[in-house]
């Protein structure tokens, strides 16, 4: 296909969403015969609406040959940008569709660990009780937030210092020493045979281990050596499945302490540097659906509360 590298770019023209998916599925498929069969349409017609989008770019995107197609260059890069565009469009119109208009949307966001293990537990109901708000709840990997990350609620863990937020406390941090029953030869463990064990480590909090034996006042080697884990989900799961000893938040093993899959290796809870909190922004604070979640919330730690002093384990 000839160009003209000297025509101008006529802006404000875009390419209409059938011919990008024309393009998008022949590019997979790398066959306009196929294309044609998943769209319902025929070659001829896949075929003229991407010659169509190539005379409006003003660029080749498939190499042509009597038996095959493939992408030039500037097809593939065009390729992976028309896939996140469709995909966006699909997300969009899914959401619009699935909400009624009387419905509100309520975007959550929560590091992992907390979100698996307290969080969905704790909104267990939450939408059968208000059913006019949609949850959409986002796992946040990194360690930082910001107002501009889009949230109306953010279950955070730090030390409640986060630019034009609001945030409530929810718990201060207290990390146990957990394991599989079977991992204890004895009853208690003694830091005199710890070189027999394997310390479970948290990519991001390597020190951990030792102030836990520092508060304490107890001097030993070999904190730092271990297997490392990303999560304290990950961290948690080899526990369980005997690979050593998990330094965790109590809040976020309390199922397994209960059911006896997992017990204390030590009868010791060492206090965290930061605590969990609820945060929103502060333009949201008279929001219906922020208050909403924040009454859950508050009536859900009572009865985590009431459980843990059932459990024995109040700090």
């Amino acid at each position: 296909m000839k160009t003209d590298t000297n025509k101008p770019l006529a802006f404000r023209r875009y390419p209409s969403t059938t011919a990008l998916q024309c393009f998008e599925t022949a590019a997979r498929h790398l066959s306009f015969t196929n294309a044609a069969q998943e769209m319902h349409m025929t070659q001829s017609a896949i075929s003229k609406q991407v010659a169509q989008l190539e005379e409006m770019l003003n660029l080749s995107l498939f190499y042509r040959t009597p038996h095959r197609i493939s992408l030039t260059p500037a097809g593939k890069a065009y390729y992976l940008e028309v896939l996140e565009i469709l995909k966006h469009i699909e997300v969009a119109t899914t959401n619009l569709m699935s909400h009624s208009s009387n419905t509100e949307l309520l975007k959550i966001i929560s590091h992992p660990t907390f979100c698996a293990r307290w969080l969905i537990p704790a909104l267990s109901g939450f939408s059968q009780e208000y059913p006019l708000i949609n949850l959409d709840i986002k796992e946040l990997a990194g360690p930082f937030f910001s107002e501009d990350q889009n949230a109306d609620i953010a279950f955070l863990y730090g030390d409640g210092m986060w630019g034009n937020m609001e945030a409530i406390k929810l718990f201060d941090e207290y990390c146990v020493a957990v394991c599989q029953p079977q991992y204890l030869q004895d009853n208690m463990l003694s830091t005199e045979c710890l070189n027999d064990y394997v310390l479970l480590q948290i990519s991001s909090r390597l020190s951990a281990w030792y102030e836990y034996f520092k508060q304490q006042d107890i001097s030993v080697d070999g904190t730092f050596v271990g297997p490392r884990f990303e999560t304290f989900h990950a961290c948690i799961s080899a526990a369980l499945l005997g690979y050593g000893i998990a330094l965790v938040p109590l809040r976020l093993v309390e199922p397994e302490l209960q059911s006896g899959a997992l017990v204390m290796a030590w009868d010791y809870a060492a206090k965290g540097r930061g605590s969990y909190y609820v945060t929103y922004p502060v333009s949201s604070g008279q929001s219906h659906k922020v208050k909403a979640v924040l009454e859950w919330i508050t009536a859900y730690l009572i009865i985590s509360d009431q459980r843990e002093k059932a459990l024995g384990l109040v700090l």
